[in-house]
This record gives C-alpha cells, sequence and structure tokens, in this order.
C-alpha cells in the first residue's frame, strides 16, 4: 500500500492539466501584495487534493502557496476556494486559531483559468502518522496537547463575532449530514450495497443524542492536516479547510478522535498501539482535556460512540463514492481503487462502534 505521506507530501513539475501563464499570475500578484518580486518559480504539490495546490517562490526567495479550482467545467458549490480564504482570513484577524496568513483572493478567471487564492508559506513539520514516530515521548505527549488546544481554540469561537455567523446552516447538524450521506449512498448504484452502510443508514437517524450547538467546524481535523513548529510542540498552520462549515463541534472533535480507534494500516490510527509507552493520552483522557478547555461536561460513553459511528459512516459514504466513480471508469485519481476498497471494512468498523452500546 501506498503510504499517505508518499501520495501527498512534496512538489513535483506542474501537471499540464494545471498550467498556468505564470508571468500574467506574477504581474497580477506583484501589484497587489507589498514586496513580491517577479519572476516567480512555480511548483505543484503533489497528490489528490480537489483543489490544485502550488508553491510559489519570487525572485527573493519569499514564498507563498496558491490554492485554485480546477480548469473546466465544475460543479457550481464545488471546490469553494472563496470559502476558504473566507474563514482562513477571520481566523487570521482574530488570532487564537493558527493558520497561514492570507494575501488575495482573486474570482477573475483571465488570470490562470479560475478562481484562486494565495496565502503565506508555513515553515514547519508535518507528522503523517498519528503515532508520530521519530520523536521522544516528552514530545509526542505535548503534540497531542497542542492538538488538543488547537481544536478547542477553534470550537471557542463564537461565529457572529468573527463575522461567520452565516457561513452554514445551524443547528440539526447530524440529521442533515446523515440524510446527505446516506441519499449519496443509496442513489450511487454502481457501487453497490453494503450490509453494514445499510445498517447505519436505517439505525443512526433514529438515534440521534439530543440538544444541539453550533460552532465553526474544520471537517477534516487530523494531524497530517497541521503543521507543527519546526523545534517546539506547537501548532503554527491548520491546513485544508475546504469541508470547513458551521456545525456541532462534537461531530468536528469526535472527527478528530477517530484517530484512537482506527487501524495504523490504511488510516493510519492508534488502534493496537501502547499509548502509555508512546506517551499518548488515553482516548477518555484526550476527551476530558477538550471538554476541560471548551467548558462542557464530558461527553457520555454513548453518545462519543454515536459520533464516531457517525463519522466513520461519513467517510466510508466518501470512499463508497470513490468506489463508484472506478466502477465506472471516471476516477482520476490512481489510489481511487485502493481507496474505494477500504469502504467495507470502514462500514464494518463504523457498526462496530454500535454494537458496543449493546
Amino acid at each position: 500500500m501506498v503510504s499517505r505521506q508518499e501520495a501527498f507530501s512534496g512538489t513535483m513539475e506542474v501537471r499540464p492539466a494545471h498550467a498556468f501563464d505564470v508571468d500574467r499570475l506574477a504581474r497580477w500578484l506583484a501589484s497587489r501584495i507589498e514586496g513580491l518580486r517577479p519572476p516567480l518559480d512555480v511548483r505543484q504539490f503533489r497528490g489528490g487534493q480537489s483543489n490544485p495546490t502550488f508553491l510559489l517562490t519570487d525572485a527573493a526567495g519569499r514564498r507563498f502557496v496558491l490554492r485554485r479550482k480546477p480548469p473546466g467545467r465544475l460543479l457550481k458549490s464545488a471546490h469553494a476556494v472563496d470559502r476558504e480564504f473566507r474563514v482562513i482570513s477571520a481566523l487570521h484577524a482574530e488570532g487564537s486559531v493558527p493558520v497561514a496568513r492570507p494575501y488575495v483572493l482573486c474570482t477573475d478567471e483571465s488570470v490562470i483559468g479560475s478562481w484562486f487564492y494565495v496565502m503565506d508559506h508555513v515553515e514547519g513539520r508535518i507528522f503523517w502518522e498519528a503515532a508520530i514516530p521519530g520523536v521522544e515521548k516528552a514530545e509526542r505527549t505535548a503534540l497531542f496537547d497542542a492538538m488538543n488546544a488547537t481544536i478547542a481554540a477553534l470550537h471557542r469561537l463564537d461565529p457572529q463575532e468573527v463575522g461567520l455567523g452565516d457561513y452554514g446552516r445551524p443547528g440539526n447538524y447530524f440529521a442533515r449530514q446523515i440524510s446527505r450521506w446516506s441519499r449519496q449512498y443509496l442513489d450511487d448504484r454502481e457501487a453497490g450495497r453494503i450490509a453494514a452502510m445499510d445498517r447505519l443508514v436505517e439505525w443512526l437517524p433514529e438515534n440521534i443524542p439530543e440538544g444541539d450547538d453550533t460552532a465553526i467546524v474544520h471537517g477534516d481535523f487530523r494531524i497530517d492536516n497541521m503543521i507543527f513548529a519546526p523545534d517546539e510542540p506547537r501548532v503554527v498552520a491548520v491546513l485544508d479547510w475546504e469541508l470547513s462549515t458551521l456545525g456541532h463541534p462534537l461531530a468536528d472533535f469526535a472527527y478528530h478522535l477517530m484517530m484512537y480507534r482506527m487501524p495504523p494500516t490504511g488510516f493510519t490510527g492508534l488502534m493496537g498501539a501502547d499509548l502509555s509507552a508512546l506517551g499518548i493520552p488515553s482516548e477518555d483522557e484526550y476527551m476530558r482535556r477538550y471538554c476541560t478547555r471548551v467548558g462542557r461536561e464530558p461527553i457520555p460513553r454513548e453518545e462519543l460512540d454515536f459520533y464516531i459511528a457517525f463519522n466513520m459512516f461519513r467517510l466510508a459514504g466518501i470512499l463508497h463514492g470513490i468506489l463508484g466513480r472506478v466502477k465506472r471508469g471516471t476516477a482520476a485519481n490512481p489510489r481511487a481503487a485502493e481507496m474505494g476498497a477500504m469502504c467495507e471494512p470502514l462500514a464494518e468498523l463504523a457498526w462496530s462502534q454500535v454494537e458496543r452500546l449493546a
């Protein structure tokens, strides 16, 4: 199996399908970013991001990151780089959640062929495995605490106060999400039916915990979407805000917490790891630390199992969609078949969370 690090790290020459007029871009940016000095050297980050991402280096060696919509015809709501730019702009201005400094959003497709935005390139470390190999035990403990503090800081923000009160639909998050992913799963006939998914489609909407809450949620908060300082256990930037919206904070936190119940192979989780030897807090300790930071009571076990089952179902739904594209012959990612094959085991793992409640 190709590791996530091998598939997503590093840069390469710009793919021909994503190429653009670099000189035109340089002129456009030079008039909007103070101190940027053309010409630009452009490299493309590897990986299967839905929004192609590029490393820009100017004549003075200053580095930036450009995120763009793919060229060509797209679904109206897809690849919303303007939403990414909006959320990181709001968070950067507020200051308590670390993000790269945003510079400019371009909605003029004549510049490079599609909308894009430019932000700072943040130096630091990215860890590709939840077990964080290659660091000392004490630092690993501190790195986990830094992640915990960062997601808690995000969920403590008042969306209205940071200008994101209309960034999504408040309330009823689980019902809407379960309906969306159930419908997508059931409609994709080419991908086939999976017994565990069928059971989840029936069980989840009938067992949503009482109560509701709304916060800014990242949607994909995991260790490899964070940059840590080069020389200390501190998060210096949270990356990839493509799935961010207003949603239930415990859904977002449980997605992050899911690493404790995922296998190391395929999903780079912590299942089976000797957490004490590694210096990693237990799932319960990590959950309680988060709850203390956001000022809520510890999450009851039966609710936490629901939230994790929901997130595994959601992720399995994404993989089911990839499986459908593989069977229809429309999948572009070279790892699509491998990713689609993970759908059934993940759905079964999600159902096992439900069985914990029996």
